[in-house]
């Protein structure tokens, strides 16, 4: 296949062709934003395990893990057994530029990676979700409920928007804490956020338990991903996730930040890492307390199969 061009080594074909439908973008375009950004979103790639998410002419978009064979040799990459399909994936590592622009190449919108890099976990992670039809605004009021858990135990974290309808707060953490622990930590700040006002936040992982209340998702610790920073997300208009500073939030809407607007906003700046705090160690009371918290999926699971029982008669 010819290329229309070539940037750090890497051909790049088919770039005038539309990148997905209701994109209001072109291929072209998703390799000028990412290489626009690359000096941002490469810090919060390099070194994780990652998964992209892709889209092909009259495909539905379909989400990629293992590394493809036919990947070039300078692409870095890490094998890892993974206990729910019981096999070993082979992830990418995305640590340069001409990584970024083959996979732009390869039409990788969305970037997820692992929050773990090498062997230690980074971050913990809440994952903000409203409930359907409901504006942004829900969401951060629901932001604010975490962040008046973190004032209270002591920690700090920074917050953008998903891409999608929700937000996601990252709360740094010193090496060497177990997954369990973290998990534990997220579970428990999680539900302390809930307990600072029960009716606008939920923890509820049945969807029709939430009630119209604002999901605030503690599943992603340990190896689960999440939407990078800086990311576009395969949504009409191809929005991206956007750092936004904590007293800024509800001042803006998710389609404020696109794969054509976002750049221009960024300027010179790097938002996602000023707004970052440094790595802290998580209160031993937290994590306590997180262990006493059931696991949701797990709870979810037992609760579903009660329930269908009793709609059986059993």
């Amino acid at each position: 296949m010819t290329s229309d061009e070539t940037r750090d080594g890497v051909p790049l074909t088919n770039l005038d062709q539309p990148l997905f439908d209701g994109a209001d973008a072109t291929k072209r375009d998703l390799v000028d934003y990412l290489d626009a950004v690359s000096d941002r979103i490469l810090p919060v790639l390099r070194g994780r395990p990652l998964s992209v998410q892709r889209v092909r002419p009259g495909q539905a978009p379909f989400m990629q893990k293992n590394l493809p064979k036919y990947a070039p040799s300078w692409i870095g990459s890490v094998s890892i057994w993974a206990e729910a399909s019981q096999r070993r994936v082979t992830y990418a590592l995305c640590d340069d530029r001409r990584t970024l622009l083959w996979f732009a190449n390869q039409r990788a919108v969305e970037y997820h990676p692992a929050l773990v890099a090498g062997d230690h976990f980074t971050h913990l992670v809440l994952d903000l979700d409203p409930p359907e039809g409901e504006a942004f605004e829900l969401v951060v009021r629901a932001a604010g409920l975490v962040r008046q858990a973190l004032d209270d135990a002591g920690l700090a974290g920074a917050v953008k928007t998903s891409g999608a309808k929700g937000v996601h707060v990252f709360v740094p953490v010193v090496a060497g804490l177990a997954m369990d622990d973290l998990a534990a930590a997220t579970r428990a700040l999680a539900a302390r956020a809930e307990r600072v006002d029960p009716a606008l936040g939920t923890t509820a992982f049945i969807r029709e338990d939430r009630q119209g209340k604002v999901f605030l998702d503690s599943t992603r610790a340990g190896g689960a991903t999440v939407v990078a920073a800086y990311s576009p997300r395969i949504r009409p208009g191809t929005p991206v996730s956007f750092p936004v500073s904590w007293d800024d939030l509800d001042r803006v809407t998710p389609g404020d930040f696109t794969l054509r607007t976002a750049p221009g906003l960024l300027g010179d700046g790097d938002p996602w890492a000023e707004h970052m705090p440094e790595p802290q160690t998580l209160p031993a009371d937290l994590i306590e307390e997180g262990h006493t918290i059931p696991i949701a999926r797990v709870q979810a699971m037992h609760e579903g199969k009660r329930r269908a029982r009793a709609k059986r008669g059993d």
